[in-house]
């Protein structure tokens, strides 16, 4: 197992940005629940990082044109956040949006486990922004929760499996 910090340390007055890879943590769930069917339950998962302080943005960067629009309306409705379509990886627009609000935010909460974001903590760090990171413990990189003020350990408990509902035919 590998070690993190333990100590998650809250200023409620805290104004924190959460920033999702989309395609990072959804193959994480899929490989943790064994289903692609499974995914994150925001309401579980969100309240859980907070720890009490303020939502100031909530952005869901996704790769591809299959942005389901159920999760565009949950995200704008319950958390006042966008869903954002990337051409390629969403590695680059996550770290121009991170860059963008040094000057809005107290704290950032990187929902990934990709070690390709250490230069973003790195920076974030060094301009007085505390750096967070979720992840799943057997697809985030050690590297990168070892440079993070805080990884928070995303769990099955944080997560859903979605079932169509099953048609019966007379």
């Amino acid at each position: 197992m590998k070690e993190y910090r333990t100590e998650l340390i809250i200023q409620p007055e805290q104004k924190v940005a959460i920033l999702f890879d989309g395609n990072n943590i959804e193959k994480s769930v899929h490989k943790m629940m064994q289903t692609k069917s499974a995914m994150l339950n925001f309401d579980v998962l969100v309240p859980k990082l907070l720890n009490g302080r303020s939502l100031n943005r909530f952005l869901y960067f996704k790769e591809g044109d299959d942005i389901s629009e159920k999760l565009k309306r949950r995200v704008q409705m319950n958390f006042a956040g966008s869903v954002i379509a990337c051409k390629k990886s969403a590695d680059i627009p996550l770290c121009m949006a991170a860059v963008q609000l040094v000057p809005k935010i107290d704290a950032v909460i990187i929902v990934s486990g990709d070690s390709d974001f250490l230069p973003l903590v790195y920076y974030l760090k060094t301009n007085g922004v505390r750096v967070e990171c979720a992840g799943l413990e057997h697809t985030s990189s050690f590297q990168l929760i070892s440079a993070v003020d805080y990884f928070h350990l995303v769990t099955s408990e944080d997560c859903y499996v979605f079932e169509k509902h099953k048609t019966f035919s007379k």
